[in-house]
């Protein structure tokens, strides 16, 4: 029987291009596929794309059309590999749920998106290991530069912002090393100034009560006790420092505490404004006359201070001045500009209210 005649085998299919091989792995659209849209070089389209004044406008024109028909999005780690540059900016701050840094991280970008870098916000949570861990995996970014929170870090830490060679900005204090750029204000001052508020009100047993007891929290006790110190009037006793988190909860648990162990106190100086939240609601639950029993103190100007019963005496810290000036120092170093000034005092500001 002759054999059955079998049908030629079809011809292989072509290689997928190099392009195309990544197209299919990854998905996405790749830079050489919006220059092959446009009819140009991949290089000529990146030129285009970063609007590079050697590259003609209808040109520049005709890649992003085809850049914004094929949904491109850049690689900015593709990018600083290339050209040792990232658009991306490192920006370490303790927490989130308080106010005063989420007032600066929107001044932050609020200067920085409009020049063509974003923000890599990192929250420590007042934590040196943490922080060292999160410089380590920013850094490996390649950031164009760094915008930190206060001068207190790790050895590890501080190697690593060194060893950059970003430029860097310390943010909210001002008792740095003079080699460093930072933008704030001295927080031993404004503690200083206010314990002096107190005196001045005619108080003699004044507390401080501290929580979370960052560097900042210190150095506001610092100024309480030179001036309490000079006055003749500081007893270690009414110093209250606790380790948790600062809350308006604690704030009236501490309160109580106080009260209740030392009932000569006339006035308290809360290290943040939360804790003397909670201190104005302990009083009026504990039949406490603010001020005219004793007076309560705060720090940062939170929301809500003003429309306690009564309103509360507290600092009013300018962080979005500090996030917009420490943003502007930021982008001057990034540029090389000369002249840049390496340190800002926004200084502070005392709202004297009802509660002192």
């Amino acid at each position: 029987m002759p054999p059955v005649p079998r049908s030629p085998a079809p011809p292989p299919e072509p290689a997928p291009a190099p392009t195309e091989r990544r197209r299919r792995s990854s998905g996405r659209v790749t830079l050489a596929d919006v220059a092959k849209a446009a009819g140009v070089s991949p290089i000529t389209a990146s030129r285009a794309l970063r609007r590079d004044r050697g590259v003609a406008a209808d040109l520049v024109d005709k890649v992003a059309a085809a850049a914004d028909a094929l949904g491109y999005v850049p690689d900015p780690a593709a990018r600083a590999l290339a050209s040792s540059r990232s658009s991306h900016v490192a920006v370490l701050v303790p927490m989130l749920s308080n106010r005063l840094f989420v007032d600066l991280l929107e001044a932050v970008q609020g200067v920085l998106q409009p020049a063509g870098y974003q923000s890599l916000i990192g929250v420590t949570h007042y934590d040196a290991l943490e922080e060292e861990q999160l410089l380590r995996s920013y850094l490996a970014h390649r950031p164009a530069g760094l915008i930190v929170t206060g001068f207190e870090r790790s050895e590890a830490g501080s190697r690593l912002v060194a060893s950059s060679g970003l430029p860097c900005v310390h943010v909210m204090e001002m008792n740095g090393p003079g080699d460093v750029y930072c933008v704030g204000f001295s927080q031993h001052d404004a503690g200083a100034a206010i314990t002096r508020h107190l005196l001045e009100r005619g108080r003699r047993r004044i507390a401080f009560v501290g929580a979370q007891l960052d560097a900042r929290v210190m150095q506001r006790l610092e100024g309480y006790r030179q001036v309490l110190a000079e006055a003749g009037l500081h007893d270690d006793a009414l110093e209250w420092l606790d380790p948790r988190r600062s809350s308006i909860a604690l704030g009236g648990e501490l309160f109580a505490a106080l009260r209740a162990r030392h009932p000569d106190v006339d006035a308290i100086f809360f290290c943040n404004d939360d804790l003397a939240q909670g201190g104005l609601l302990a009083a009026l639950r504990l039949g406490v006359s603010v001020p005219h029993e004793m007076a309560v103190a705060g720090f940062n100007d939170l929301e809500g201070s003003d429309q306690m019963l009564p309103p509360l005496t507290t600092v009013r810290t300018p962080r979005a001045r500090i996030g917009a000036q420490a943003a502007g120092m930021l982008l001057a170093l990034m540029r090389g500009e000369p002249g840049v000034p390496r340190q800002v005092d926004t200084g502070y500001e005392l709202l004297v209210r009802g509660s002192t």
